[in-house]
């Protein structure tokens, strides 16, 4: 009688591929380099999840050769997908609520157009939730705001860009803030509603990485949404992002951060406001004058 032998975890018998220890740390330096994310010994399990999906697309047998492409194809349109896959999109209209009147007191009273950056707009809930706030809080004077939203996942910005989302994604918004900001879908679109026109006309979608050397953004902004994104830098490309951010404010200019993100190591060019809320301070206002 012949005795099966349990199979070893990770391989090929228990999985359609085998994620080597080299593979995988070999996936961490890519996308740290790509897109300064730190993936923790413990993603391991998502990293296997999400790019096995790949390496099906492709009809490839391992991940080695995967990699291998990366690696050998700098140019490589794969690369975009390798980073889409590794990246979390989780997000919900007015999520972190707080943010939002704090973001309405801020701009209520300005003499120029407001102007707001989402850098992390996912879906797009984050950045429509921004331009609904100015429509309500400016009125008449909300057609001159705009909001960039920039995300480096291509795929979620396409979504974002449709304004389309289901009943249950903004189930938890007011009767009011659904009637006027939202078209309710019929025929093949019950059940679904989409983004108002007056409301997607402040929104300008574009792809961005925070590691480009070149943002290609050169207005100051009245405040900078990124939220739930430093969480995934460590902390030399965070304070490196924080210094690229100071140019791009306005004097007193705000910057949103996450439930989960603390910049307070960070004495420049920032100082804390509130809850996970931050202000240009007399040091970042220094260096944007000095053009530093």
């Amino acid at each position: 009688m012949t005795i099966k032998q349990p199979a070893r975890p990770g391989a090929a018998s228990a999985r359609d591929f085998l994620l080597t220890d080299g593979d995988f740390s070999k996936v961490r330096a890519l996308i740290y380099q790509r897109a300064g994310i730190a993936l923790g010994e413990q993603k391991r399990e998502m990293v296997y999840s999400r790019l096995s999906r790949r390496l099906r697309e492709l009809g490839m047998s391992d991940f080695s050769s995967y990699l291998a492409l990366l690696e050998t194809q700098k140019d490589s349109a794969e690369w975009q997908s390798f980073t889409n896959a590794l990246t979390t999109n989780l997000t919900a209209f007015f999520r972190e609520a707080h943010h939002f009147p704090l973001l309405a007191e801020h701009v209520k009273n300005a003499d120029a157009a407001v102007t707001v950056w989402c850098s992390a707009a996912s879906t797009g809930e984050e950045p429509y939730s921004i331009a609904m706030t100015l429509i309500e809080t400016l009125g008449s004077r909300a057609s001159s705001a705009s909001v960039v939203a920039t995300d480096i996942d291509t795929q979620v910005l396409e979504k974002a860009a449709s304004g389309v989302y289901t009943m249950e994604q903004v189930s938890k918004l007011p009767i009011e803030r659904l009637k006027r900001f939202f078209l309710k879908g019929s025929g093949a679109r019950a059940g679904q509603v989409r983004i108002r026109p007056e409301v997607a006309a402040l929104v300008k979608f574009r792809q961005l990485n925070l590691l480009d050397a070149q943002w290609g953004l050169k207005e100051p902004f009245d405040a900078i949404f990124c939220r739930n994104v430093m969480i995934y830098f460590d902390k030399p490309t965070q304070n490196k992002i924080l210094q690229r951010f100071a140019p791009l404010v306005k004097p007193q200019g705000l910057l949103f951060a996450g439930h989960s993100e603390n910049f307070s190591y960070a004495s420049q060019p920032f100082r804390l406001r509130g809850q996970t809320v931050y202000q240009l301070s007399e040091a970042g206002a220094r260096q944007v004058k000095g053009g530093t």
